[in-house]
């Protein structure tokens, strides 16, 4: 009787344990070291996002899942509507200055305005919205795939809009 529950309480173990490996994520991990900068980094248009924004993948990809790092151009005085994200976001502003806010309303008066070298953590699901001042802005974005974003107001997604800002 002894020798069934020692067996019992390790198949329960053995599968609890590999319920819960299901549900992790992958570890960050470079085959080499790389250096990037603003210079030499190849950006491409960033389909999710209106008009305008620039994409380059730095780590990792975010179309699946696990963490990746990437790197966000946007032009002078660019917004991103309010949206969310499925899975909590990191972002460094490392050149200009990138506005903010929390809410379903884009509104600058009630955001804040952060400087390079600033940063911000995005908590899932939470409605939120950026903009861009008078000059560039170069942000990175450390978060976990798949990354996606869903517009407050289905109108403002460059997807489903090719018209859209």
């Amino acid at each position: 009787m002894k020798k069934l529950s020692i067996y019992m309480a390790t198949m329960i173990f053995s599968m609890s344990a590999s319920a819960f490996a299901q549900d992790s994520i992958e570890r960050m991990h470079a085959e080499v070291m790389q250096s990037f900068t603003p210079e030499t980094i190849q950006w491409k248009d960033e389909p999710i996002l209106p008009k305008g924004a620039k994409s380059a993948i730095v780590v990792g990809d975010p179309s699946k899942k696990g963490v990746f790092i990437a790197w966000l151009k946007f032009p002078a005085n660019y917004p991103i509507p309010p949206h969310t994200h499925p899975f909590t976001e990191v972002v460094t502003v490392l050149s200009g200055k990138l506005g903010n806010g929390m809410g379903k309303v884009l509104d600058k008066t009630k955001g804040e305005m952060l400087n390079a070298g600033s940063s911000f953590v995005l908590p899932t699901g939470h409605t939120h919205y950026v903009w861009t001042t008078d000059e560039e802005t170069i942000v990175e974005l450390i978060a976990t795939g798949p990354w996606d974003i869903t517009y407050t107001n289905p109108n403002d997604d460059p997807r489903k809009n090719k018209t859209a800002k």
